[in-house]
């Protein structure tokens, strides 16, 4: 937790290497201080086949997903980092976009909340 996740047209791996564009949002995740930071989780996905509004040409859009706790304003503020760096970070695209949701932490399990040495449910145990 949390996780962000990125679709985006294949054309933008030709701007910037998908390493670079992982490594820019993960980087404007952890500045926001809101995660532990082994926590942070990035993956691309990037598409070949996908139709856009006319003369537009790529886009590249963040799925966030994280557990339910912050205030609006922060979760804006995560949003707006995201999209301010990889804005930078590819000037010339057509649509960007971030947008950022929450997992409800009652229905929330992982491997280190079912360890039967947490006992005190830390979904954090082991990192």
């Amino acid at each position: 937790m949390p996780h962000f996740i990125i679709d985006c047209s294949q054309d933008i791996l030709l701007q910037r290497a998908p390493d670079e564009i992982m490594d820019a949002l993960y980087e404007a995740a952890r500045s926001t201080g809101l995660f532990v930071e082994n926590d942070i989780k990035v993956r691309l996905q990037p598409y070949s086949y996908f139709r856009l509004g006319n003369g537009k040409k790529n886009f590249l859009h963040v799925f966030g997903y994280i557990m339910e706790g912050r205030d609006t304003e922060q979760k804006a503020h995560l949003s707006n980092q995201i999209c301010t760096c990889l804005t930078a970070l590819l000037p010339d695209i057509s649509f960007l976009s971030v947008n950022i949701d929450e997992f409800a932490a009652a229905t929330y399990s992982n491997k280190a909340l079912i360890d039967p040495q947490n006992e005190n449910k830390d979904r954090h145990f082991g990192l």
